[in-house]
């Protein structure tokens, strides 16, 4: 069926009252897309924190120190198939900044690198052809390897515990931040990762080093100022945005709509409210136990929060249904720390070209070309350390200097500032080197309830997202309903959107690639197939290029030119 509403406008002349719990990628999306449409809908969008952006947010730095006065918390880039993502930045007006990405994954003799070779990969060269062969396998049978966890089919191809942890899940983990769970990710998504021209990051697969590319990615903008900015416009066409105001349940979903109850919250100094009395998973907190509970009653709602979370607000009035698909989520808690403390990158990381860990040549095939290039240009962006006592269980991290756009490009590495990522605390924290850092050089600290991509959630909780999609007057959106990807949550309230009746923006619709990816995101989680409805001609049929189904971008939105807002923060004064 195409294009059906569910619950939507039926002709009825009134409009519709929606509330939309969640100002992240998801919430904004959805208000936005729903706000094209005042004669239809009257929006409400809350969040319990103060600020929006959900996970995507931006906090204050020494400009002095660190050579840029802003860093991007929670989600940094992305890669050029986000085009959704894209467009939402230029209809504010801020664009996005082209990036090479380059990791470096382990210490020592476990080091390698996209950039050059490195005497693991000389080691295991039997390994890293099986390795390519294994991937072509795997697409070739996908349909029965699809939705096996990477831990069996590491094994069943007989990978040694070395090259297994040390190169193929860090290849995963980065990918989503799939982090602790990455043995259980399904197979299908280490494949694609090496043979998917349109997403994959490591395509194509090297026969003998693994991944040889620079993938080409963009970096994101100041989140704090794109959030606020959109904030205002939704503002301007008539959404009521209500910060600090949290809905504690759902009282009851029937024919006459949905009856809610919300609570004030007081704001916090950074805007982040810490969990309030009524989220009875985190018995550590204990804020605003007095605010009173006042109840309000709406036609529809849509949840843009995490799938825990919307099972725990939806207590009593929940269906059957609904606590299978959404208690099947699996999610871990983990802390990012913000820091300048160089002296433990270099302890635990590799970040610099190394000359003792370089080989010139792998079977035979000169890599003299990649050594030259890696000596002068090596920059790492993204780390993942093993842990010793434990090779599956990894620590992630990001040099935020080389990576994101507004810092100055050749900024002293005692002055960098990274994110250290430690996964997982209740099963992994034993793990932890978290200690090890100098507290004198700590930024900021983080908590976060990230998603697992275990199998379990392709088996359990993606497929059957449909049969929850309007029912009782209630949608989800959110990057859980798929893949934790900004891209993905933007799609998914534009989804919801046109679910209620929104229009699917004419530009993206023009867009091919754009198209392509919400058409499929809406089968799989709406259970729906959207039909064309704008004109072939018009703004947005150029902007996907490229022969594989147009998916990288080429429209407003991101520039051409890498530093670019590094440029223009120096140019306002808010950089070095």
């Amino acid at each position: 069926m195409a294009n059906k509403v569910e619950g939507a406008q039926k002709g009825e002349g009134k409009r519709k009252k929606v509330l939309v719990v969640g100002a992240g990628a998801a919430g904004m999306s959805c208000a936005h897309h729903l706000a094209q449409h005042p004669d239809k809908f009257d929006v409400t969008l809350i969040d319990s924190v103060d600020y929006c952006g959900g996970q995507a947010y931006s906090i204050p730095i020494d400009k002095e120190k660190y050579g840029a006065s802003w860093l991007n918390q929670g989600v940094q880039g992305g890669s050029y198939i986000f085009h959704h993502t894209m467009t939402m930045f230029a209809r504010q007006g801020h664009h996005a900044d082209p990036v090479k990405l380059q990791v470096s994954f382990g210490k020592g003799d476990g080091f390698w690198s996209n950039v050059y070779p490195t005497k693991l990969f000389e080691r295991h060269q039997g390994e890293v052809k099986r390795f390519y062969w294994m991937i072509k396998i795997v697409r070739w049978f996908e349909v029965f390897f699809a939705l096996l966890p990477m831990k069996y089919l590491l094994k069943l191809f007989r990978f040694s515990n070395e090259f297994a942890n040390t190169v193929a899940l860090p290849m995963v983990a980065l990918f989503l931040g799939t982090g602790n769970y990455t043995p259980e990710v399904p197979s299908m998504i280490l494949e694609r990762l090496c043979t998917s021209p349109t997403y994959g990051m490591w395509y194509p697969p090297d026969k003998n080093s693994v991944a040889s590319n620079l993938p080409p990615m963009v970096v994101f903008p100041n989140f704090g100022a794109f959030y606020g900015d959109w904030k205002k416009d939704l503002e301007k066409k008539g959404v009521d945005v209500r910060l600090s105001t949290e809905l504690t349940q759902v009282v009851k979903r029937d024919k006459n709509g949905v009856v809610v109850r919300l609570i004030q919250r007081t704001p916090s100094e950074d805007g982040h409210n810490p969990n309030s009395a009524w989220v009875d998973t985190d018995p550590d907190n204990n804020a605003d136990a007095n605010a009173e509970e006042h109840q309000e009653e709406y036609d529809e709602l849509v949840l843009c929060v995490l799938a825990d979370t919307a099972k725990r607000i939806l207590g009593r009035s929940s269906t059957y249904r609904e606590r299978r698909v959404l208690g099947s989520a699996k999610f871990a808690d983990d802390i990012t720390v913000t820091h300048s403390d160089s002296s433990y990158m270099e302890s635990n990381y590799e970040n610099f070209y190394n000359p003792s860990q370089a080989v010139s040549s792998l079977s035979g095939v000169s890599q003299t070309s990649r050594l030259e290039y890696a000596s002068e240009n090596f920059k790492p962006m993204y780390y993942i350390k093993m842990y010793p006592q434990d090779l599956t269980k990894l620590e992630m991290c990001f040099d935020c200097s080389n990576y994101q756009s507004q810092f100055p490009p050749d900024q002293p590495f005692e002055s960098h500032v990274f994110q250290t990522i430690f996964l997982n605390k209740q099963r992994d924290g034993h793990l932890w080197s978290i200690d090890q850092i100098d507290e004198s050089k700590v930024i900021r600290k983080d908590w976060w309830h990230q998603l697992c991509h275990s199998y379990t959630h392709y088996l359990f909780v993606v497929p059957w997202m449909w049969m929850l999609q309007g029912r009782k007057h209630t949608r989800f959106a959110a990057a859980w309903t798929l893949v934790n990807a900004h891209e993905v949550a933007v799609i998914s309230g534009i989804a919801a959107a046109v679910n209620l009746g929104a229009q699917y923006p004419e530009d993206l619709e023009r867009d091919k690639f754009a198209l392509l990816s919400f058409r499929l995101y809406y089968l799989l989680v709406y259970g729906r197939w959207y039909r064309r409805q704008a004109p072939k001609e018009g703004p947005g049929k150029d902007w996907a290029t490229g022969e594989n189904y147009g998916s990288t971008y080429n429209g407003p939105g991101v520039v051409a030119e890498e530093r670019t807002t590094w440029r223009e923060e120096r140019e306002a004064g808010r950089a070095l």
